[in-house]
């Protein structure tokens, strides 16, 4: 749902009847609504059953798609992403669902892969998105992702356990609404503060909003009786430190899924455009998705043996690896490929151990809303990514003939900007905890404790 639409970027107006400027919300507005519903999906699926809220955000997904099929209206485009937004808490609740009903040793492997699938079905669904635009009717995306929607509400009910909650209490509302409005004020702006100007009052407005809702929610929920993100386990230095190397690692990912198509598109009459089309660029990118896919395991098995805590560390330094290779190699299609993989391939690492980090700090009853919090964190760094980048390529310009474009320096920069955003996801992850041995020293953890705890919830 998040590269969806990437491929129609340059005619959104057109197809739309509308501006650039008001086109952009078809985007923003699947990742508001997405940063938004995670943390309470994740909450609800404690308190109410996982699978039902598997379902629901299934279905949101289909009414969602449909709307946006039978629109070529911005109004109702906008409310149909909104929609598809709020189907994103599926991959938190799946992995959550997973510690419920798998036995621990097939966990790890599962995890990594559903994990991973953040990454994998954007980059699968690019070059997807990009054949079906350049080749048939523009709404086909739509009612392609109303059918896969179903087809997945479909298989839920037939195939999925659905496990008791395990969680308790009431669903804290007010702490719903809090974040809710606290994420819209931080995360607008982000967005679309390259259209509004960061210095305008808009933008700073919001940004000064966002500070005082988030703390006066965080004070509600310190003194909430069941909340909605129990803040002190939240702060726990293993949640914390994984929480903001998802960040970081967030950032660095979406600096690729940016940069990379446009190179490739570009003209080659510029001297450092590669001159591919749309359906040539997305395929120049299908193995990025397959390296993460394929990685996904190995990760899980480096978890298993050394703790995630180095598995993590292992992707942040690919990544970063993989953008030192952009470098060098930028100047060719086959060279994009090949750099695009190693960065994804880091991303499969990376991915495969946060919920492992993640799952082994908490409890079970708050399984799935910890894990909708830390793939909010991943939003918020692909978010500031977006905006950073964004900069960068709009500030670093050159002309040729009548258009403005990004300059080679620009491209460059954007990886340095990520590749440096890698090595500081490695030094966060450093700042994670280790288990402690009976002798009192300190190895890598292992989250032995979660998944016992599951174990006997179970």
């Amino acid at each position: 749902m998040q590269t969806l639409v990437v491929p129609l970027i340059p005619d959104l107006p057109h197809l739309l009847h509308t501006s650039a400027a008001n086109a952009s919300w078809a985007i923003t507005a699947t990742l508001l609504a997405g940063a938004v519903a995670t943390p309470v999906a994740g909450r609800l699926g404690d308190l109410y059953g996982k699978r039902h809220v598997l379902v629901a955000s299934s279905l949101l997904l289909v009414l969602g798609s449909v709307v946006c099929a039978l629109t070529s209206a911005l109004g109702p485009m906008v409310v149909g992403r909104a929609l598809q937004g709020f189907g994103m808490g599926v991959i938190p609740l799946g992995i959550s669902l997973m510690r419920d009903v798998l036995p621990p040793r097939k966990l790890g492997s599962a995890v990594a892969l559903m994990s991973s699938s953040l990454g994998v079905g954007g980059a699968l669904g690019l070059p997807l998105a990009a054949v079906i635009a350049q080749h048939a009717d523009w709404h086909v995306l739509f009612w392609g992702s109303a059918g896969a929607g179903l087809l997945v509400a479909v298989l839920l009910v037939l195939l999925v356990p659905a496990p008791r909650p395990t969680a308790t209490g009431r669903f804290d509302a007010v702490g719903a609404l809090g974040l809710s409005v606290g994420l819209l004020c931080l995360l607008l702006p982000i967005s679309k503060g390259g259209d509004w100007g960061w210095a305008t009052g808009r933008t700073l407005g919001l940004f000064g909003a966002s500070a005082v809702v988030l703390v006066v929610w965080g004070w509600w929920e310190l003194r909430a009786p069941a909340p909605l993100v129990d803040l002190r386990t939240t702060a726990r230095r293993q949640v914390l430190m994984t929480n903001l190397a998802s960040v970081v690692v967030g950032f660095a990912m979406y600096a690729m899924s940016l940069i990379a198509p446009q190179l490739l598109e570009l003209s080659s009459a510029t001297g450092y455009g590669l001159g591919q089309s749309m359906t040539a660029a997305g395929v120049w990118l299908v193995p990025s998705g397959l390296a993460m896919m394929a990685v996904s395991p190995l990760g899980a098995r480096l978890s298993a043996a050394r703790g995630p805590r180095t598995s993590l560390l292992a992707g942040s330094l690919v990544i970063a690896a993989g953008y030192a290779l952009a470098l060098p190699l930028m100047g060719h299609a086959w060279g994009v490929m090949v750099f695009a993989a190693v960065i994804s391939a880091g991303i499969g690492f990376a991915y495969a151990a946060m919920p492992s980090l993640i799952m082994g700090a908490v409890p079970v009853a708050e399984t799935a809303a910890a894990n909708g919090l830390n793939t909010l964190m991943r939003s918020i760094g692909t978010s500031s990514s977006s905006a950073v980048v964004g900069v960068v390529l709009s500030h670093m310009t050159t002309r040729v003939g009548p258009a403005t474009i990004p300059s080679e320096n620009a491209f460059r920069t954007g990886f340095v900007v990520a590749g440096v955003g890698a090595l500081a996801a490695a030094l966060v992850t450093l700042a994670i905890p280790g288990r402690r041995t009976p002798s009192g020293g300190r190895v890598t953890d292992r989250t032995g404790a979660g998944e016992a705890e599951a174990t006997r919830a179970r």
